[in-house]
């Protein structure tokens, strides 16, 4: 595989390299990468070597962060007439498109070498797939063609526990797809709580998010739907007897609030309940890994 030239250091010099860090969107790359390393951690009793969890995990992180890259130049456009991403680099110009592009190769080559030629080739196809996933089939087609783009797209956001325990194991593990089945239901709900509180900022920019086509009322009701589906997938993990009783006591905390708050949302107009929803759910799905990994080396150490 062919490596781009390293970026000209005036390019990355004039654009600043805090810009370059803002494109790569660190904080969702961050917890992609608490799940892949959970995910690496889950997959056997044993811990994984060092050296493995630094290299598949460096591998998968620059990935993600390409494929944010491709995702700050496609949707520039889009970002530049709304609030919350105006300011993004290249929406704002300071970083141009063919500039992003060439950075997002250089990380994703990079990324995708390292799994292929120090982990396993699984590994690297998985997130190969999951690049183009989201930046090329969600960012430049879903996101602009139906309403259920986020569902669709979910897949692709989904990936990283597989990602991880691929890389240790080599293979696609049932119990690595039911932590996949868990960040896909938590998704919507996640999504659409946002889109609810910038409706209007979609409507403008034409994005058939949910509740720009359907209206507020239905989305919240498939908001209320798809946590009931999260929650049932949350508890997958004690009948399949991958989680013991930490995981049981953690896992009922987060999810009465998580309902608590989707509850919330549907019966109330303000936006900043479900903006409330939007923050939560994030800090719930790096809860919910931890629960899992605590869980998991408690079993471990006593057993």
């Amino acid at each position: 595989m062919t490596l781009p030239t390293a970026l000209p250091q005036s390019e990355i010099t004039s654009a600043g390299w805090r810009n370059y860090l803002v494109l790569t969107k660190p904080r969702v790359v961050a917890v992609m990468i608490l799940t892949s390393i959970v995910g690496m951690l889950l997959a056997k009793p044993e811990l994984p070597p060092l050296w493995l969890l630094i290299v598949a995990n460096l591998g998968i992180g620059l990935s993600a962060a390409s494929a944010a890259c491709i995702n700050h130049v496609v949707d520039r456009h889009i970002d530049a007439q709304m609030n919350r991403t105006r300011h993004r680099p290249v929406a704002e110009g300071a970083i141009q498109p063919i500039i992003a592009l060439t950075f997002a190769t250089f990380l994703g080559s990079l990324g995708i070498g390292l799994l292929g030629v120090f982990v396993n080739t699984l590994t690297a196809w998985l997130t190969l797939l999951s690049v183009i996933g989201y930046a090329i089939i969600y960012t430049l087609y879903l996101k602009r063609a139906t309403p259920q783009n986020i569902v669709i797209g979910g897949v692709a956001g989904a990936s990283p526990p597989l990602l991880g325990w691929a890389a240790v194991t080599g293979t696609i593990d049932p119990n690595a797809l039911l932590l996949v089945a868990i960040i896909f239901a938590w998704t919507p709900p996640h999504f659409w709580a946002l889109c609810i509180a910038r409706r209007e900022e979609y409507a403008l920019v034409k994005i058939p998010m949910l509740p720009v086509t359907h209206g507020v009322e239905y989305t919240k009701l498939q908001m209320v739907l798809y946590s009931i589906v999260m929650v049932l997938t949350t508890i997958m993990p004690i009948l399949t007897g991958m989680c013991g009783g930490i995981y049981v006591f953690g896992i009922l905390v987060i999810n009465l609030r998580f309902m608590y708050s989707v509850f919330k949302t549907w019966r109330s107009e303000c936006r900043l309940v479900a903006m409330e929803l939007f923050s939560y759910s994030i800090r719930y799905i790096m809860w919910l890994f931890l629960i899992l990994l605590i869980d998991h080396f408690f079993v471990i150490s006593v057993f």
